[in-house]
């Protein structure tokens, strides 16, 4: 067996990182500036790794047998993974977390850089340095040897050179799966899900300087485990890491639920094509189970501002392209999500009473992943008449939600609810983060634990087993209404002097962006990336929530 490399640093302390390559230690420090570390001059050009280009030439152009294009590499290119290193939030992101701790800002670049940005920071890591993030924000080699494989995001070569060991295992979470950089070049191999004939293999060999193996790894869960299951390690004032907080988890809240025996996480975000097809337009032969590289996912509003600010952020994909990555993703966010039901509906003594049930469709929890993503409902009562006698949930053309505690004041947080009696009231499924003094925070290397998590969880979770890394947190621990698959939200409102029959619409509405994760980067608005972040929300922001479900009921 080869030997191979560990990418990634999950339990090294962020001062005084210590990186490997090729079997030689090199400690480096305190390389921080508006740009990160300096380029060193024995950089080489990218060796392990290819740009999505070389891949696209044959795996483009290909159809189904119905005739709709399923081309690996636009779907892929029209992704947040391909647009990964461009996503003006994350830019705008990593300059807050290195103006909070400038003492660890080159070593917070290369943590940001290991999934964002993992062919440049892999490499960056061969040659004895950090990754870095705003050096390679223009793929333009005079800034950085490694800003093309840089801007070329989660690319091909990154998903399908990872090899099968240690896949789901702690040990390759954070970014630190494994690769093989002993095998001479043009011999490496790169795993797909198919066994390849040596006629073809020969003709990748030569087009690629990959040689294709069959692995079924690379249709796990665990593979999507290494970088979608992320911790990181906050800060004190100086600079001392303090503690590890798992900032995204979706896999292990997957592995806690009944879809671990029943669906993988690309059964879902990589469906299959119906029918055989190739994946290949050079000699390409019909295949069972063709993955679509569509990556369905929820970050409807990013994929939106990436076509609307295509120019400026250097978004190779074609405007088409984007707006159909944006509806895909909005109609799985609407069909494959989430329900409603409204139950228990009651009228008397001037008082309308109801259930609200939001049911989750999703192998992890809703919503899962990034800690800026919420969803709510959104709840309004009419009399006959149309008129609306209460509302709780609406969502402002800034983005906020009225009746958001945290909207209001960015030390607060909106509670889970047993029962909703005011329209200052909203139920909103989130997780909310605290620093060491126990306030809310945004940032995410303030955030040492969670003060709220009650974001819905999956069919099968069970919240009295849970890992403290998925566990529930806040008033949803002890809801004995709050369980696996499902939330009941109990609504008592006065209805005085209304007109009958009354009917009550309910919304679950969600934002990938909520507002004031958007909005508590206005303190850093004289730092380019917040600014530019902020100029593209502010134009924006109506447009950032989507209703994924809703019904409707009448009293009687």
């Amino acid at each position: 067996m080869h030997a191979t490399y560990r990418v990634g640093h999950r339990l090294a302390p962020l001062v005084g990182v210590m990186l490997a390559a090729h079997g030689a230690v090199t400690a480096v420090a305190g390389q921080e500036g508006r740009g990160g570390s300096a380029v060193p001059e024995h950089a080489s050009t990218i060796e392990l790794f290819e740009t999505s280009d070389v891949c696209l030439g044959c795996h483009n152009g290909v159809t189904a047998a119905t005739g709709e294009d399923i081309s690996i590499g636009f779907d892929w290119r029209a992704t947040m993974m391909a647009n990964s290193a461009r996503d003006p939030y994350w830019h705008a992101a990593v300059r807050r977390e290195v103006m909070d701790n400038p003492s660890a800002g080159a070593q917070i670049q290369d943590e940001c850089a290991a999934c964002h940005m993992p062919m440049a920071r892999y490499t960056a890591h061969q040659a004895g340095q950090l990754g870095q993030v705003f050096a390679n924000l223009s793929a333009d080699v005079t800034s950085s040897p490694w800003a093309a494989a840089a801007m070329d995001g989660v690319s091909c070569s990154v998903c399908h050179l990872i090899a099968n060991e240690g896949v789901g295992d702690p040990s390759s979470f954070t970014g630190r799966f494994l690769i093989d950089p002993g095998t001479p070049e043009g011999e490496r191999l790169i795993y797909g899900p198919f066994e390849v004939d040596e006629g073809r293999a020969r003709l990748m060999q030569s087009a690629s300087g990959f040689r294709p193996a069959q692995s079924a790894h690379v249709q796990s869960s665990e593979l999507c485990a290494s970088c979608h299951t992320l911790y990181t390690h906050p800060l004190d004032e100086d600079g001392n890491v303090i503690g590890e907080l798992p900032e995204q988890v979706p896999y292990l809240e997957w592995q806690h639920s009944d879809y671990r025996e029943t669906r993988s996480c690309q059964s879902c975000h990589m469906p299959d094509v119906p029918s055989p097809a190739p994946v290949t337009s050079v000699l390409g032969q019909p295949r069972d189970s063709v993955s679509r590289h569509v990556f369905r996912g929820g970050n409807f509003f990013m994929l939106r501002m990436l076509n609307r600010y295509r120019v400026e952020l250097g978004v190779t994909a074609l405007p088409q392209e984007l707006e159909t990555a944006a509806t895909r993703t909005i109609e799985h966010l609407r069909t494959s999500t989430a329900r409603l039901r409204v139950e228990r509906l009651e009228r008397a003594a001037g008082a309308a009473s109801f259930d609200v049930v939001v049911e989750n469709q999703a192998g992890h929890k809703l919503p899962t992943a990034y800690p800026s993503r919420r969803a709510w409902l959104h709840v309004v009562v009419r009399d006959a008449d149309g008129t609306v006698v209460f509302e709780s949930g609406a969502l402002s053309p800034d983005g906020s939600i009225v009746g958001s505690d945290a909207d209001r004041d960015p030390d607060a947080y909106e509670p889970h609810h047993l029962v909703v009696r005011s329209s200052e009231d909203v139920q909103i499924y989130e997780s909310v983060m605290q620093d060491a003094d126990g306030r809310p925070t945004t940032a995410l290397l303030r955030g040492v634990t969670y003060i709220k998590d009650n974001r819905v969880l999956p069919t099968g979770f069970d919240k009295a087993t849970a890992d403290p890394d998925i566990a529930v947190r806040g008033g949803a621990s002890d809801d004995g209404d709050f369980v696996g698959g499902s939330d009941r939200t109990r609504y008592e409102v006065a209805v005085d002097g209304a007109t009958a029959p009354l009917t009550v619409e309910v919304g679950l509405w969600y934002q990938p962006i909520s507002y004031r994760w958007a909005r508590n980067l206005d303190d850093y608005a004289h730092e380019p990336e917040p600014a530019r972040f902020l100029r593209y929300y502010d134009s924006m922001a109506s447009a950032s929530g989507l209703r994924i479900a809703s019904v409707t009921a009448r009293l009687p």
